[in-house]
């Protein structure tokens, strides 16, 4: 038995697996690292948050027709409300 017997076996036969299991193993921990950095951010205008989150984010209107919905809000609030936003988006 020659020392060609232990170089032939394990992880000597297949040499190029180590650097596929460690890119593996960096981009996992790469990806639970920095999954959730966006809902981390603070400031910011309200419309880059929900321009870089959109599939996460509701819009104003979806939230007042949510709580309109719910009866949260009077019929009356909700079209004050409604307006208030429309204005806002229009002219800011």
């Amino acid at each position: 038995m020659g020392s060609e017997h232990f170089y032939g076996s394990g992880w000597m036969m297949y040499p190029g697996i180590m650097p596929i299991i460690i890119l593996v193993v960096v981009l996992i921990i790469f990806f639970m690292l920095f999954k959730h950095e966006g809902y981390r951010q603070s400031g910011g205008d309200a419309s880059e948050i929900r321009s870089t989150h959109s599939e996460y984010s509701e819009t104003a209107m979806d939230i007042l027709n949510k709580r309109y919905a719910k009866g949260e809000i009077s019929k009356e609030e909700f079209e004050q409300i409604k307006k208030d936003i429309t204005s806002q988006s229009e002219g800011g």
